[in-house]
């Protein structure tokens, strides 16, 4: 009957762990996107009908119609991802209903590889932070991945593991929140204490990070600290950070009796890893790294669950795991997920997100809508997997779990002596040739964004991903504060992304038959960021070019063919608009973001484009530079200030000043040669490219003050607005052809 059917469905969604919630105002969206896709069609076909006869026009009209068509495409490859997204609700309670604590156990994986860019007071935040999760110690391990092979690094953990003992037991006796000391002392939490006991941590707080910043400072750790722990031993003055021997160290054995903490509960199991290196062997960066750990954790733990994490992203929800699991254990849809993606989230962004780093749309609707169509990429951090998928696995309809696997006790007579001297054959050199670690099993190697193809052979095996973004966010992180930090990720997310695009690994090649159609679009958004440099860099230089040459190459304003330009101009923006307010930004963040993604488009991608052809061609070998964690003094209070931070000459800066100058001059030249002539008639036909180009004037305001109006360190140096004139000048020069 009709009575049985609802209650069979809502006993079904009972015994769910999580729901999936679409998000509204769908058909208004799509017939928005239905209205910008026939103006989009209109501009095309007026470009396509009325080309030149011949001369500089022709070309530069040609042009503009590439650009256009491009802007198009890509267009459309976005909006597979705003059709239909949706949200991930867990509930928790009933995951502890019905397992209690027969939960599986979790390894969760810390990577850092320099300790001057990542410090290693910053490092063991995020470790002391992932030890503190509400869940049963005995059952998580945390291994950091030290690719710099610091003793300074193993110094700070052997530090945290002693502060260990009493800050966890503080953590959970008052149910805090965040769980990394830096952060929580930051937010000066006194509420949920003593003040007594808050100052008491906070003093063993601040003289540990004391300590490990003088030995950073000095770059040695004093005698009387080498002979407290046999780990120290490992190091000696032949060794680099590029030349050293394996090195594995158990510094809290969760399993022995005297890895509990000052009340005499059971710690988590706590690793240090420094994998071998060796000049004339390739370690294959973060990558390699991870399936060092994955080897190293199989013999310690082989927990059936791995979580990773970056060392400058700490836990600031002490569910997360919890949360992962309703995922993993859910009986309807949980044997189908190979991994749980959260976001990335920044702690330090500004009010109105100077450099665009916030993340607000992708986070909130683009990884959404990835979610709805196959699940979500994976980004290297804030990532739950089942070691069996990392591990080479395929899925299977019959597929089932052993949730209970892992190591549960030492083996008698097996001493962590021998554990750790196992380990380290794990994580030499030589250990995968000739195997398929990092082909077929592990993460895959090749490329600076592993985590994008690993995640994409995954979905490719049959596996399913989710997207959870909960209220509070599960991890937060610290973003760049400086304009070349910035430009630098970019750059190195936009090569790495487009390198995919243009190998085998290619979502519309590698992908299909295998992932929807939508779904490789959704890969395809980030791979085609690169190649967009080119039709921004001649939108933003041709029209203003053309306005002062007196070339027309809109229609005029009083013409009916303008109103699909300004429809689709204006609609698109608006809707930019939209999304943006609604994920939280400001409107200034919303214009911010809009300058940045001009910047990172003309810089950033270019360059990220410029480096991924010349690796094909063999004129260049692939690098990996890790996005500096500290900033200096001056940096800091301008940053705070919103002002934006140059300081360097570099070629970067050279662009934006050049584009900026570029702008500005033909803006001036355009409303010059409008006034001194046929004002009405000029009006008429260039109107169009006056506002592009007056609107990319008021966009690189800040770029102006910077050379011209500001006196302090951050400012552009003057070598750098000197070659900026000087381009311009030769801009003149060149006919547009």
């Amino acid at each position: 009957s009709a009575y049985a059917l609802r209650e069979s469905e809502v006993c079904r969604m009972e015994r769910r762990l999580f729901e999936t919630v679409r998000h509204g105002g769908r058909a208004l969206y799509r017939l928005h996107a239905v209205t910008v896709a026939a103006s989009t069609l209109l501009v095309l076909y007026y470009r396509a009908t009325r080309v030149p006869g011949s001369g500089g026009r022709r070309a530069a009209w040609l042009g503009m119609l590439a650009a256009e068509l491009w802007y198009a495409a890509y267009w459309v490859v976005t909006q597979s991802v705003r059709w239909s997204p949706v949200r991930r609700c867990t509930f928790r309670d009933r995951l502890t209903a019905r397992y209690g604590d027969r939960l599986p156990g979790v390894d969760i994986f810390v990577c850092t590889a320099d300790p001057l860019s990542e410090p290693p007071s910053l490092v063991i935040s995020t470790i002391l932070s992932v030890m503190a999760y509400n869940y049963p110690a005995e059952k998580l391990s945390v291994y950091l991945s030290d690719d710099g092979g610091s003793v300074l690094t193993f110094y700070a953990m052997w530090e945290a593991s002693l502060f260990a003992k009493h800050w966890l037991p503080f953590c959970k006796r008052y149910n805090i929140e965040p769980r990394s000391p830096a952060a929580y002392f930051s937010e000066s939490y006194q509420d949920l204490c003593t003040p007594k006991e808050w100052s008491f941590i906070k003093d063993m707080y601040d003289e540990m990070t004391e300590r490990i910043d003088t030995a950073v400072i000095s770059r040695k750790i004093p005698e009387e600290i080498r002979s407290n722990h046999k780990g120290f031993y490992e190091w000696n003055p032949e060794i680099t950070s590029k030349n050293h021997q394996p090195i594995v160290q158990v510094l809290i054995d969760g399993k022995d009796q005297k890895g509990v903490d000052s009340e005499g509960n059971v710690l988590p199991t706590l690793v240090y890893m420094a994998r071998e290196k060796r000049p004339q062997h390739h370690h294959n960066f973060k990558a390699g790294a991870m399936n060092a750990l994955i080897r190293v954790s199989s013999v310690i733990s082989n927990s059936p669950v791995i979580m990773n994490v970056d060392c400058d992203m700490y836990s600031n929800n002490n569910d997360t795991i919890r949360d992962a699991l309703c995922f993993f254990l859910d009986e309807e849809m949980g044997h189908k997920i190979g991994f749980v993606q959260y976001p990335q989230n920044y702690n330090n962004m500004t009010k109105n997100n100077l450099y665009g780093n916030s993340l607000h749309v992708i986070n909130e609707v683009e990884m959404g809508g990835m979610d709805s169509l196959g699940g979500p990429l994976y980004v290297g951090t804030g990532c739950f997997h089942r070691r069996e998928i990392l591990c080479g696995k395929r899925f299977t309809k019959d597929y089932q779990e052993d949730w209970n696997g892992g190591i549960k006790g030492r083996i008698q007579d097996t001493s962590i002596g021998e554990i750790e001297e196992k380990a380290k054959s794990l994580a030499t050199c030589t250990y995968e040739h000739d195997t398929q670690w990092g082909d077929e099993i592990g993460l895959k190697y090749g490329c600076p964004v592993e985590d994008v193809i690993t995640g994409l052979a995954i979905h490719c095996r049959g596996w399913e991903s989710v997207y959870s973004n909960p209220t509070r966010p599960a991890f937060m992180g610290l973003g760049p504060t400086t304009l070349a930090q910035t430009l630098l990720q970019h750059k190195r997310w936009s090569e790495g992304s487009f390198s995919i695009f243009l190998s085998k690994y290619c979502p519309f090649l590698f992908g299909h038959g295998k992932t929807n159609l939508r779904h490789q679009m959704g890969y395809c958004i980030y791979g085609l960021w690169a190649p967009n440099s080119l039709p921004t860099l001649y939108y933003v230089v041709i029209p203003s070019l053309a306005l002062l040459k007196g070339i027309p190459l809109f229609p005029k304003i009083t013409s009916p063919w303008i109103a699909p330009f300004i429809y689709a101009f204006c609609v698109k923006n608006m809707y930019s608009l939209y999304e943006a307010l609604s994920c939280g930004d400001t409107l200034k963040g919303w214009w911010n973001g809009q300058r940045m993604w001009l910047v990172k488009r003309i810089t950033s991608f270019l360059f990220g484009a410029i480096d991924t052809v010349r690796k094909l061609l063999g004129l260049s070998k692939m690098t990996f530079v890790v996005t500096p964690k500290v900033s200096v003094e001056d940096e800091s209070k301008r940053y705070e200030e919103e002002i934006m931070e140059f300081g360097s000459s570099t070629p970067e800066y050279v662009i934006i000043a050049t584009i900026a100058l570029l702008n500005l001059v033909c803006l001036l030249g355009g409303l010059s040669q409008i006034m001194t002539g046929a004002w009405n008639i000029h009006l008429d036909a260039f109107s169009p490219q006056l506002i592009l180009c007056g609107m990319l004037v008021i966009t690189n305001m800040p770029f102006y003050e910077a050379m011209f109006l500001r006196n302090d360190k951050g400012k552009i140096p003057f070598t750098v607005t000197l070659a900026s004139f000087g381009f311009v000048m030769l801009d003149f020069l060149v006919p547009i052809v």
